[in-house]
């Protein structure tokens, strides 16, 4: 595990943190109930990881608008761009996993490392604080950003909150009802709702892909082509 500090360029004070965040779930369910597993910190992660994209979008490009924010921060939290993280610090190498899971590629899988990313984040996050979580996170950020050369064609997350945010009285959330599966291959089930009002339902092999064909339901249902 020293050989992960070092490629993170992070020291942890409570190696616990480090463990639980690189532990899959298919390991810890494989008949060892006992140890954590880095679900949990994954939700936290993404919370971490969201503030400390926003406000350094905020600080440093102070020129554009809410909407072109928006598109810039979903560009950088995504499974493709946070995948592209992971394997700049061989992350797959790292990840304690079940045999089933190993045995079908889940040390290259998008999603698992992705996941597993965010995990990370939230692990130093709660290991020394946000200034250490937004020092890691912020090596992972391209100096220059250019929104008119990110492509959003299938982010329909984004789509969709730039159609809701027009209206401040609305608010979407994302639901996760159903998963289901195998930990080397699970399907998750998302719910889209628009205040109390289910408008869009997406199946996928990760919450984020299930999130995303929700997203694009909801857009269909309200006469948007996607």
């Amino acid at each position: 595990m020293l050989d992960f500090e070092k490629m993170i360029q992070y020291h942890y004070h409570n190696k616990s943190w480090m463990k639980e965040a690189l532990t899959h779930p298919s390991y810890a369910n494989e008949g060892k109930k006992h140890l954590k597993n880095n679900q949990r910190l994954e939700f936290l992660g993404d919370s971490v990881l969201s503030i400390i994209v926003a406000q350094h979008l905020f600080e440093h490009y102070t020129h554009l608008p809410e909407g072109e924010l928006t598109k810039l921060r979903a560009s950088l939290v995504c499974e493709k761009s946070l995948h592209q993280f992971a394997l700049k610090i061989n992350l797959g190498e790292y990840l304690i996993l079940g045999k089933g899971e190993e045995m079908t590629g889940g040390r290259e899988r998008p999603s698992i490392l992705a996941d597993a990313f965010e995990a990370v984040i939230a692990s130093i996050y709660l290991d020394s604080g946000l200034d250490e979580a937004r020092n890691f996170v912020l090596r992972f950020i391209p100096e220059k950003l250019d929104v008119k050369k990110i492509t959003y064609v299938s982010d329909y997350k984004t789509a969709l909150q730039e159609i809701i945010q027009k209206n401040r009285e609305e608010k979407i959330e994302y639901v996760l009802v159903e998963e289901k599966g195998p930990d080397h291959n699970k399907t998750f089930m998302v719910e889209v709702h628009l205040n109390s009002n289910v408008i869009g339902t997406g199946i996928g092999r990760s919450k984020k892909q299930a999130e995303q064909i929700a997203a694009k339901e909801a857009l269909g249902l309200m006469g948007y082509e996607t």
